[in-house]
């Protein structure tokens, strides 16, 4: 008969090893934090700001095309460069013709310092354009989460289908390296420089402004699926975020868990746009992760999860708070971009009556293909 130290009884009343009862797990003593956070309040701003000035670009180059499409009858503004950050092809092929030649290329040269700018970012504050200044991402988010307050939850594709449709992003942006990669400078110069280059900014509005019925079909398939799916086309489709957020992998500044201060609420990781496991990891190194802030904004343990750089640097200047993200961004915007203006290399130097040509006739330039004589050396 077994000893009355080797047997227990269990809540049901039978006897059991001592050596079957179940563990737990020390709770751990929660430290709350004093401050208040302020890091979505400040997002949120820097979002809404830059949402509104890219509305007024686009009526200002609205009002700019209309005076030469309707012949000069309407009033002459200046055209605004800054609708080029719509035009990140452009960018990418003025950014290979720098490199290979040293020299800026004249036509839509602020396409490519709009471009360094949020690799800038990318690279020191993790995919912060995304979610910080990308008008896009703006209106996904809004979005997601007015589908979370009517639907009261948002949905998630299964972790077999979600892996793989979010590498589509990046055979897109692999699709697009490859082509411009391809282009010499020379053939890169002659497109900028060919009918469809020069009103590569015009095509862009008139195809929003033209929009099909298969457009339509599309858009709202994109806006319906972003009510349901938190972020769908920053997620599964966007060229653009991909490239950032493979510049992001070598960023210093990462999301960052002390296990010792984290209480293991899963907050964090419920509250991430991204779905990723913050719970679980010590740093956040995924091309995923936008720096949003948002799983640090919900945590609710002292110092048990920040924006950070590496260990290397000492513990008094390692964390990095929003006011300081908020900070960098407008610096390097403001920096590069003052820069590019300054220097003479931001506005394109067209000539008016080329754009009078060319601006009505905008649907009627085609793209030039490899072997175009147009884009002979």
């Amino acid at each position: 008969m077994a000893s009355a130290t080797q047997l227990e009884i269990d809540p049901r009343g039978n006897p059991r090893p001592a050596s079957a009862a179940p563990r737990t797990r020390a709770k751990k003593k929660l430290v709350r934090r004093v401050e208040r956070d302020y890091s979505q309040a400040l997002r949120r701003s820097f979002q809404f700001v830059f949402l509104a000035w890219n509305v007024y670009l686009g009526g200002l180059f609205y009002l700019w095309v209309r005076h030469f499409e309707t012949g000069a009858a309407t009033r002459a503004i200046a055209r605004p460069a800054g609708v080029e950050g719509w035009l990140p092809i452009a960018g990418m092929m003025n950014f290979k013709y720098w490199l290979s030649t040293g020299h800026v290329s004249s036509m839509h040269p602020a396409a490519m310092f709009l471009l360094i700018t949020f690799l800038a970012i990318s690279f020191l504050f993790r995919k912060a354009f995304c979610s910080w200044l990308c008008p896009v991402g703006t209106i996904s988010e809004q979005l997601w989460r007015f589908g979370r307050k009517v639907f009261r939850r948002n949905f998630e594709l299964p972790r077999w289908l979600d892996i793989p449709v979010r590498g589509l992003k990046y055979l897109l942006l692999g699709f697009f390296v490859w082509a411009v990669s391809s282009m010499s400078a020379a053939a890169i110069g002659s497109f900028m420089r060919s009918p469809y280059g020069v009103i590569a900014d015009v095509k862009m509005l008139n195809f929003f402004r033209h929009l099909g019925e298969t457009g339509l079909i599309v858009l709202g398939i994109l806006v319906v699926a972003s009510v349901f799916v938190q972020n769908f086309w920053c997620r599964y489709l966007c060229p653009y975020g991909a490239l950032l957020g493979l510049t992001s992998l070598f960023s210093p500044a990462r999301i960052r868990r002390n296990p010792e201060a984290c209480i293991d609420c899963a907050k964090c990781a419920k509250a991430c746009p991204s779905s990723l496991p913050v719970d679980q990891l010590i740093t956040i190194r995924s091309a995923e992760c936008t720096g949003c802030l948002e799983c640090v904004a919900v945590c609710p343990a002292e110092d048990a999860l920040l924006m950070a750089l590496p260990a290397a640097v000492p513990a008094a200047r390692r964390a990095l708070p929003a006011w300081a993200m908020a900070a960098g961004i407008a610096a390097l915007f403001f920096g590069i971009v003052g820069y590019a203006k300054t220097a003479g290399l931001w506005n394109t130097p067209v000539p008016r009556q080329v754009y009078m040509e060319l601006v009505p006739h905008a649907d009627q330039a085609s793209h030039p293909m490899p072997g175009d004589p147009a884009l002979s050396e």
